[in-house]
């Protein structure tokens, strides 16, 4: 079943736990939809931290649907559905790969944020960054308020793998693996940010600190994870993998691995979580994968004329006031046309 996967569990912290406070840790956790029981344990425990997950569940969902905003799956979300994603998540395709990494990945992003923010009581800045170090440029003296990342990592991993952890089947397997490379993207992308002392700011002295980059680099790089993801089987054992078919290349640890091929989801079919592509909006001259032909799949668009009024000539006026005028632009709207009513019965 669904219930208990991360991506649900932290897909609805920013509703329900809002109202946390008032209600009290207990009553919201033990009413959240998919929760297993070490991770009610940690909602119980860790309402603060809660309270910032949910945070980082909208942005890894953005994310999620930026990255696939030009695809025939766009990372849709359903409304009323504690899954979020709906049937989709069923199949262990590259897209549920994706799911978990990205959203683990955004688990990791927002408790380290939140940690060097001071928004939480039982993590500050990262203590292991002390002393004295060096890099390229020469030797520094880490100071500042460098990201808790460890902090983040391991909060993560305790709440994001517990349901998988109980299972012990070949799709949990899959979604620790897709879990673990969402953390370690994170960590990949930490910064180092320095602050030079001396005469006229020269640097003969410098102090240092880790810092997070933007979230849309780790989105990038996970985005190419999933194009060159790897198809694989679970072992007899059950307790590793290995390559799908003869010739296929083995996974590597920052690989995203899946099970099964993904549908086309180019007409709706409930079964396997498609939405289809009809009502999409398509670009008539792109030949890339938000095109026409290729985002509707061969079944034609309509074009409709559409009047976009937005704020032109804006200018600032002494004082204080922006002045702007009014533009109107016609242009052209592609949306992709519907099925036939027979294939779509065949699909639905």
């Amino acid at each position: 079943t669904l219930d208990g996967l991360g991506v649900v569990a932290i897909s609805i912290f920013g509703i329900q736990l809002k109202y946390i406070g008032a209600l009290g840790a207990r009553v919201i956790c033990d009413n959240i939809p998919g929760l297993v029981s070490r991770q009610r344990q940690l909602c119980q425990r860790y309402p603060d931290i809660m309270r910032s997950v949910g945070e980082g569940a909208r942005e890894w969902i953005r994310e999620c649907q930026h990255q696939f905003r030009h695809h025939r799956w766009n990372c849709t979300t359903l409304d009323r559905d504690h899954t979020v994603f709906g049937r989709v998540m069923l199949r262990s395709s590259r897209e549920a790969a994706f799911v978990y990494a990205i959203s683990s990945a955004g688990v990791v992003h927002a408790i380290t944020r939140a940690c060097s923010q001071g928004e939480l009581s039982v993590c500050s800045c990262d203590p292991y960054t002390r002393g004295r170090h060096h890099d390229q440029r020469g030797d520094f003296d880490w100071g500042g308020c460098s990201d808790n990342i460890h902090y983040g990592v391991r909060f993560a991993k305790a709440f994001v793998d517990a349901k998988e952890k109980r299972l012990k089947d070949a799709r949990a397997l899959m979604n620790l693996h897709n879990n673990r490379c969402g953390r370690t993207a994170v960590r990949r992308f930490l910064k180092l940010e320095c602050k030079c002392h001396g005469v006229s700011g020269s640097c003969t002295l410098r102090t240092c600190w880790r810092a997070l980059s933007d979230f849309r680099r780790t989105g990038d790089y996970l985005r190419r994870r999933y194009d060159g993801a790897v198809q694989v089987m679970a072992t007899q054992d059950g307790a590793n993998f290995t390559a799908a078919r003869q010739g296929y290349r083995r996974a590597t640890r920052t690989d995203l691995v899946y099970f099964d091929n993904s549908p086309d989801y180019c007409v709706l079919d409930k079964a396997a979580g498609s939405l289809g592509t009809a009502g999409r909006v398509c670009s008539k001259t792109s030949k890339g994968t938000d095109g026409c032909e290729i985002m509707c799949c061969g079944r034609g668009y309509d074009t409709t004329r559409v009047t976009r009024v937005t704020q032109c000539e804006c200018k600032f006026h002494w004082c204080c006031a922006v002045r702007c005028k009014e533009c109107r632009n016609t242009v052209d709207v592609h949306t992709c046309k519907a099925p036939k009513k027979a294939e779509w019965l065949d699909q639905t």
